[in-house]
This record gives C-alpha cells, sequence and structure tokens, in this order.
C-alpha cells in the first residue's frame, strides 16, 4: 500500500500560477510579433536593465570575453562537452538511413535529415547555466545542424564570460546576450537585426517553457520542461545523508521544483526530514532549496518493490536516482522517466553537467510518451518512394480500388492514369 507522509503543493495552485503566466507571455510575444527590435530592446530594459546597440556579440567581443575565462574553467568546459560529444555521436551512429524493395520494383526509403536553424537558449538568472550550452548547441551539431545561434541573459548588466565561453566552445554560430520571453519570441519570429530559426531548444524558467508553447508550429520545439524534478528511489540499503544531499541538490534549482523520496524504508522515510533541515542550515541555497522542500517535497512509502516501480511509473519524474540494492531491476522494469541514475556511485549532478548524456529532459509526467533533448530531436526522418512501370500498374489497380470505397475520384483517378498509362507497355 502507498502511503504519502509528506505531499507537495495542490494542483489547483500550480494551475493558478500557469494561468498567470499564460497571460504575461502572450502580451510579450504580440508586442515582439508587432514590433520588433524595438520591443525586444524595451522588454530588455524592463526585465533586465540591459541595453545595447547589438544583442549579438561581436567577434572582438567573443575574443575578449574567452580571454578573460580562466584556462582551467576553459579545460573544464571542453572535458564536459567532450563527453557530450562523444554520447551524441554515438547516438548518431544509431540513427541509420533505410531503403528497401517491398515488392518487386518499389522502393521505399527514409532519410535523416538535419533542421536548417536551431535557436538554443542558455538560462541565466539565480544561476549561470553553462552547462545548458553543452546540452544544446554542441547535440545540434553533432546532428548536422547549420546554423545554430544562442541566446543568454546578461549577469550583472554584463555578458556572462563562462556561458559565452561554453557557447562558442560548442560551436554556435551567432551568440546574443538577451534574457527570457524576448530571446525566445526574437529567435521565433525574426526581427530586423535576427533572422528567424526553425526550432527552439533549451531549458529555462515558466516563463521561457510557456513561450515556447505558444509558439509551437510556428517553429519546432524540443520539449517543454517545467521545474526540474527528481524522484529518489530508495531501501533500507540507502542512507539518509546521501538521500537528503542529492533532493536538496536538485531543489536548489528553484521554489517550484518537486524532491521526492519513495522508498520501502519506514526508518529512512522518518528520518528524511530531521535530516533535510540539518542540511539546510548550512547549505548556501538554502532559501530557494527550502522553499521548493517545504512546498514540493514528498515523502512515499510502500510496502515493497513492485509498488515502488509501479508508483515510480505513475510519478514519472525527470530525475530517478535509485539507491538500492539491485538497481538494475528498475532499469530492467521501469517505463517512464526522463533519465535513471542507477546506484549511489552517480547522481543527478553528473548527468546535469558533465557525464555526458543530456540534461534537457521531459517534465509535468511528459515521459509517458516522449524522451529529452538528444540528436534525434535535431533530425527530421522524411520519407521516399520510387516504381518501376510495371509495379506502377499493380500498386495502382490495388489503389484505384480503395480510392473508390473511401469515394475519393480525385485519388482514384492518379492511380487510373498510371494503370492505362503504363499498362499499356506490358
Amino acid at each position: 500500500m502507498i502511503t504519502t507522509l509528506k505531499a507537495g503543493r495542490n494542483l489547483d495552485e500550480r494551475q493558478q500560477a500557469e494561468r498567470n503566466i499564460r497571460a504575461t507571455v502572450e502580451e510579450i510575444i504580440e508586442k515582439v510579433r508587432n514590433h520588433g527590435d524595438a520591443a525586444v530592446r524595451e522588454l530588455s530594459l524592463g526585465f533586465d536593465k540591459w541595453d545595447r546597440e547589438s544583442y549579438r556579440l561581436s567577434t572582438s567581443e567573443i575574443e575578449q570575453l574567452l580571454d578573460s575565462v580562466p584556462k582551467t574553467v576553459i579545460r573544464d568546459i571542453e572535458f564536459a562537452q567532450k563527453q557530450i560529444r562523444t554520447f551524441a555521436r554515438a547516438q548518431r551512429k544509431a540513427l541509420t538511413d533505410v531503403e528497401i524493395e517491398t515488392i518487386p520494383g518499389v522502393r521505399l526509403g527514409h532519410k535523416n535529415i538535419p533542421v536548417n536553424s536551431v535557436g538554443a537558449y542558455v538560462p541565466g538568472g539565480r544561476y549561470p547555466m553553462v552547462a545548458s550550452a553543452h546540452m544544446s548547441v554542441v547535440t545540434a551539431k553533432v546532428a548536422g545542424v547549420k546554423r545554430v545561434i544562442a541566446a543568454t541573459p546578461p549577469l550583472k548588466a554584463a555578458p556572462p564570460a563562462a556561458t559565452v565561453a561554453a557557447i562558442v566552445l560548442a560551436g554556435a554560430d551567432e551568440v546574443f546576450v538577451l534574457g527570457g520571453v524576448q530571446a525566445i519570441a526574437a529567435f521565433a519570429l525574426g526581427t530586423a537585426t535576427i533572422n528567424p530559426v526553425d526550432m527552439l531548444v533549451g531549458p529555462g524558467n515558466a516563463y521561457v517553457a510557456e513561450a515556447k508553447r505558444q509558439l509551437f508550429g510556428t517553429v519546432g520545439i524540443d520539449l517543454l520542461a517545467g521545474p526540474t524534478e527528481t524522484l529518489i528511489i530508495a531501501d533500507d540499503t540507502a542512507d539518509v545523508e546521501m538521500v537528503a544531499t542529492d533532493l536538496l541538490g536538485q531543489a536548489e534549482h528553484g521554489p517550484t521544483s518537486p524532491a521526492v523520496l519513495l522508498t520501502t524504508s519506514r526508518s529512512l522515510a522518518e528520518a528524511l526530514p530531521a535530516e533535510i533541515e540539518r542540511q539546510l542550515k548550512e547549505l548556501p541555497t538554502a532559501d530557494v532549496a527550502g522553499a521548493a522542500w517545504k512546498n514540493c517535497g514528498s515523502i512515499i512509502l510502500a510496502d515493497s518493490e513492485e509498488e515502488m516501480i509501479a508508483q515510480a511509473d505513475k510519478i514519472g519524474s525527470e530525475h530517478v536516482q535509485v539507491l538500492t540494492r539491485d538497481p538494475k531491476i528498475f532499469l530492467d522494469r521501469m517505463t517512464n522517466y526522463g533519465a535513471l541514475f542507477l546506484g549511489p556511485e552517480t547522481n543527478v549532478a553528473f548527468g546535469d553537467k558533465v557525464i555526458g548524456t543530456n540534461h534537457t529532459l521531459p517534465t509535468n509526467r511528459a515521459s509517458r510518451y516522449t524522451g529529452g533533448l538528444w540528436v534525434g530531436k535535431f533530425l527530421k526522418t522524411v520519407t521516399y518512394q520510387s516504381c518501376t512501370p510495371e509495379a506502377s500498374v499493380l500498386i495502382g489497380e490495388y489503389c484505384s480500388r480503395l480510392c473508390e470505397i473511401e469515394n475519393f475520384a480525385g485519388h482514384k483517378a492518379q492511380a487510373d492514369l498510371r494503370v492505362r498509362r503504363y499498362g499499356k507497355r506490358s
């Protein structure tokens, strides 16, 4: 039996917050749609107190920023990007073109064609999200995207040097210091100074996610990423210090980030609140992590491993960390998650920053129907077909009869024309 010892905030509160965000974002997008660069400038001044002649960094500015970044930081960025690039290349190799002959004379195939242009948003705000540059720009370039542009907000009224370095080293073709919904809208709709893109990717706050949702259709998107979610699945082999550390480590993303313990160990469940409070006294980001735990943290007690698997799939968390005797059982049997972290030796921070898998992952139970960002998201799998004259007659006869059943006279005429024209040759 599942018992909830601590629950997060209720659905009504979340939905009201979402309605308020939706209206604000709609207004911002319309401003950019109608007024272009002038609206972008007004919004940038209003939200970020940030203005400059061009929001795109020049080559000389990029070089100066790169020179200002300590060499150790550059090396760390390069190491992380090597891991992401290596895994992305392996994923790309797994995606092959296909062509088969289904019956004599009929050839069907598909090709994987990269999207032509991508706009990547690299969040800033409370935390300059250097790692998001690796996840979006590196992966798009490995997929073969020709034009990748990136935007990141200013940090203390200046370009964030380390983030810009990561964007450039990842291979971006254009770098903009521009934040929030105005950057997303400008990339999607285009302005006099920014050519629009075909696809938007990258995480962000609730406003950025809502902007992507509203602009979907005008452009493609990777996914709708909500607040960071983490679920720890644990049994009596897990220790409370690690569980609390790993929950708070993700809760610090924001005050609305769900952090959940799902366990068969009552002693672990009952010990966790005190350990959380102990660690919050020492955690520099306790103001954020503490609010997230108070409002969105949960402790769920299950009777068995089977119950934990079923409940974890029901939750469908973005990040799922498994601290049990045999973590592989959950890899074999779970179906709904963004990314799994198996065993105490790994953790979500590894995936967020450096290990090689992508950190842009589904939230809000979207793991029921999609995975996270990867090279395949940047590829369009398109089909083609060809027929010999003899095959055209054979397929055409079937097609004609099937079109007649559906009363599609024009479709039937297409098939009948091929039967008449190429049937004469036999």
